[in-house]
């Protein structure tokens, strides 16, 4: 389970209600890298509303890189909501080369729920909250074995409170100024979870790629 954030260097990770302000053409280029090589793209509802999230898209190079790895040609995405306050017409839902899962709990509004599967597949995980360890346990027994997480920062912060958040890939990008939202909003009560930095390397632009892993994960 890996997530990617994008950071400006005074933390913020949004600029105008939005990530892609922040990042740089280094960075597109190893979030492309990563959709590559994922089973699945897991993302919170708020992020998927406020970023405008659309189906994965990817080159035939990539598509004929996960061909050798035995991956079908494009990971589907899967969208984190208890509400399940989505726009059904989106082309995430409508146009998707990969059928979208959403994923919520069985407290949800049934008719919501109803609207959610006729344009997608829901998998529910957990009672009145989407419950972390069951929505990965779920993914996986639909053979989503590799798992990453594009935010938002409140479903990542319940990924490591969870302790599922096995690796984080940050990228920390020459820009100061954003919005007053950091890459992890931790759950209250929630103790401190300690990384290490397992690799770091500086582009010539001055972004810099910093991938911490979990104390209690394995190298990789």
């Amino acid at each position: 389970m890996t997530g990617h954030m994008v950071a400006g260097i005074d933390g913020t990770a949004a600029r105008s209600g939005r990530v892609g302000a922040l990042s740089t053409a280094a960075d597109q280029e190893l979030f492309r890298r990563m959709r590559q090589i994922a089973d699945v793209v897991l993302v919170g509802a708020e992020t998927v509303r406020r970023e405008r999230y659309g189906p994965v898209r990817l080159s035939e190079q990539a598509r004929a890189a996960r061909a050798q790895l035995g991956r079908p040609p494009i990971p589907p995405v899967a969208v984190v909501s208890r509400s399940l306050d989505l726009d059904w017409s989106a082309p995430l839902f409508t146009r998707p080369e990969a059928r979208t899962y959403v994923v919520t709990c069985a407290g949800a509004d049934p008719a919501r729920i109803a609207d959610a599967e006729a344009v997608a597949t829901v998998v529910v995980a957990g009672d009145e909250r989407v419950d972390p360890a069951r929505a990965l346990a779920a993914l996986a027994g639909l053979g989503h074995r590799v798992v990453l997480c594009e935010g938002g920062p409140r479903w990542l912060g319940e990924l490591v409170a969870a302790e599922r958040l096995d690796e984080l890939c940050l990228t920390v990008t020459p820009v100061i100024g954003g919005d007053p939202l950091p890459v992890c909003v931790n759950p209250p009560g929630n103790d401190v979870t300690p990384f290490r930095l397992h690799h770091a390397m500086i582009e010539e632009d001055g972004t810099m790629f910093l991938r911490y892993q979990h104390r209690g994960g394995q190298d990789g």
